[in-house]
């Protein structure tokens, strides 16, 4: 097999999430498993009922339970909020260390960098833990040179106009 990447889109442009989501239809109709797990999107594509329609080749997971902005919310919610994000990291180690999908796409996750859920060091543990096969696909705005040592491809999105 060949060995997995690791992509990140990042930047302050419009279009990440879109792009790491195509990655993944893409992959998903040339026969792979897909795995996406969303941070910081309230809601997020778990909206309708769109998902269980993309099963089972495209799982999708969300482990916030307030659909308000997480910086929005008060102190105690926050923390709340952060061991639920802590418990979606969690999984997606469990997913790259089982091999569950050939693609996992960890959306908006450099946001919790941002917002100092976790730190760079817990990023790269949980990629430290996949099978070496499986691709996975970051998105966030933070572009630091430390995230960027974590990834074998890095695009910057940024809006023009």
């Amino acid at each position: 097999m060949e060995e997995g990447k690791v992509y990140i889109y990042g930047g302050t442009g419009h279009g990440k999430s879109p792009a790491a989501i195509g990655c993944g239809l893409i992959a998903a109709a040339k026969g792979a498993q897909v795995v996406i797990i969303q941070f910081l999107k309230g809601k997020g594509l778990t909206e309708n009922d769109y998902q269980r329609r993309l099963e089972p080749e495209i799982k999708l997971f969300r482990f916030e339970k307030s659909d308000e902005d997480f910086v929005t919310l008060p102190k105690e919610k926050q923390e709340e909020e952060a061991r639920n994000i802590r418990n979606g990291l969690n999984y997606a180690k469990k997913v790259l260390n089982t091999g569950e999908c050939d693609m996992l796409i960890l959306d908006e996750v450099l946001g919790l960098i941002d917002n100092k859920i976790i730190t760079v060091e817990d990023l790269k543990n949980v990629l430290e833990s996949r099978d070496g096969e499986t691709d996975i696909i970051m998105t966030g705005i933070s572009l630091d040179k430390d995230v960027c040592a974590l990834a074998d491809y890095v695009s910057e999105i940024r809006t023009i106009k």
